[in-house]
């Protein structure tokens, strides 16, 4: 059996500024993770907070708002209503289904993949606010931390997700 191959070292993503790389690889590495980790998943487990803490559900949904709202700094640009809707919805329970979360959060990383080509390395260290504070980073920060913070909930998720399967199987 072959060994599985991450995202970087499959190479360079097409399109994407050199600089940049490491953002794609682990965006990408967030979305492979993540499909493996909740597939098959009934909405019970996805919607489950044992010892209280953050549902599957929850981290996924987070980490796609997260990313596009970072991304949206990055552009320079403020949050809009709809993002801002989708920030206070995050908490609450939906009925997505497994597939659903996995399929939103795949056209998230699409999307941050896409604006990931169209971002000038040059444009990198360019200063950017975030939220209402306007607290301060740059345009490579917020990339940064978009791929960073995205890993983190995926790192929860597939915890959790093994945390629920044993829970099911005891």
């Amino acid at each position: 059996m072959a060994a599985k191959v991450e995202a970087w070292q499959s190479g360079p993503v097409a399109g994407v500024p050199a600089l940049l790389q490491p953002v794609a690889h682990a965006l990408m590495n967030c979305r492979e993770q993540l499909v493996e980790a909740i597939e098959g998943l009934s909405g019970e487990q996805l919607r489950t907070k044992p010892s209280d803490v953050a549902s599957i559900e929850f981290h996924v949904r987070h980490a796609i708002g997260s990313l596009d709202r970072l991304f949206t700094y990055a552009r320079g640009e403020s949050l809009s209503d709809e993002q801002r809707e989708y920030l206070a919805a995050e908490k609450a329970p939906s009925s997505l289904s497994s597939r659903e979360l996995a399929s939103n959060f795949d056209v998230a990383v699409e999307k941050a993949v896409t604006q990931l080509r169209a971002t000038d390395e040059s444009s990198l260290t360019d200063a950017r606010e975030v939220g209402r504070a306007r607290l301060p980073s740059t345009v490579i920060g917020l990339l940064f931390h978009g791929a960073e913070h995205t890993a983190r909930h995926t790192g929860q998720i597939v915890t959790m997700a093994r945390l629920v399967r044993s829970a099911q199987e005891t």
